[in-house]
């Protein structure tokens, strides 16, 4: 019985001379394979580098937690804490008091208003007197100053002098004489000069604490901290007989030389303009009874929009 012909796994060539079945008919004997590295040997040796690439992730996962182990718990933060570390800090620090934030507010803005008449000097001719001493606040910061009529009226110079210690004249620009109030403008101002916050007095009840800031008796500038009395009250004054009404009472200190200051709230926001004390003796001194002309209308005396 005729065998099969047996090929090797090697190609033919084309009139190639490969290896044919020899006349038995038995396939010739295959040449030595290459030299291949041993298969268990190559697994052995990737083996334990496997086992010692688990060996150190294994280590550094331990070592890990046991870092995370050494640390102590995050703490939850509660309102029992928040309000621990509140009264802390109230315990340990000392806070401005509301009064003195109120004047770091307004005191950039507070300017002394000299009124100046002629005076003699002996025989060599005359020199400027003071003629009256008060208080004025700034409200633009283009040198727009409110202050008492009575502070300026008659004189022939006005002196301002500035909270940084700049001294200008002024000339007044508008009055309201039913309120008793002018409008300055300095010829001369200082760089950045601030202008006072106007607050709307619609919410102003008796017993809100105000301040009035000013130079009573050409002193300061000087702070009184005090509340308002009442509302809508109504004054006569002693010496011209005038009239006033719509008027805030308030019992924060004022003597001569506040008349045109501030009367602000402890937010610093000015809410009247000083214009008067009440004292049924007749006496120029403080018993009590201030009275200030509602920012309303001083704010309408320089032209300004109302609230």
């Amino acid at each position: 019985m005729r065998r099969p012909a047996l090929y090797s796994s090697s190609s033919h060539g084309h009139g190639g001379s490969g290896a044919t079945a020899g006349p038995s008919g038995e396939a010739p004997p295959s040449a030595e394979p290459p030299n291949r590295p041993d298969p268990i040997k190559r697994w052995s040796v990737h083996n334990v580098y496997l086992l010692w690439c688990v060996v150190g992730l294994l280590a550094l996962l331990l070592a890990i937690n046991f870092s995370l182990s050494m640390q102590p718990a995050a703490h939850q933060l509660t309102q029992e804490n928040i309000n621990a570390a509140v009264l802390k800090t109230l315990e340990t620090t000392t806070l401005p008091s509301p009064a003195a934030k109120a004047y770091d507010a307004i005191s950039p803005s507070v300017v002394r208003v000299v009124g100046l008449g002629k005076g003699t000097k002996g025989k060599d001719g005359k020199e400027d007197v003071d003629r009256s001493v008060g208080t004025g606040v700034v409200i633009v910061d283009k040198g727009i100053i409110l202050t008492n009529l009575h502070v300026v009226q008659g004189a022939e110079t006005i002196k301002v002098t500035f909270a940084d210690g700049l001294e200008s004249t002024a000339s007044i620009t508008g009055v309201q004489p039913e309120n008793d109030l002018a409008v300055l403008q300095a010829h001369t101002i200082p760089d950045d000069l601030p202008a006072a916050t106007l607050r709307s007095t619609a919410d102003l009840a008796p017993g809100d604490q105000v301040m009035a800031v000013g130079y009573p008796f050409g002193i300061g500038p000087s702070a009184s901290a005090g509340i308002i009395s009442g509302l809508q009250r109504t004054f006569r004054s002693p010496v011209g007989k005038q009239q006033m009404t719509n008027l805030i009472q308030f019992d924060a200190a004022a003597n001569p030389g506040n008349s045109g200051g501030p009367l602000v709230t402890m937010d610093g926001e000015v809410v009247g303009i000083v214009t008067a004390i009440y004292n049924p003796n007749q006496q120029r001194t403080f018993i009590g009874i201030g009275f200030a002309v509602p920012i309303e209308n001083a704010a309408s005396a320089a032209g300004m929009p109302p609230f």
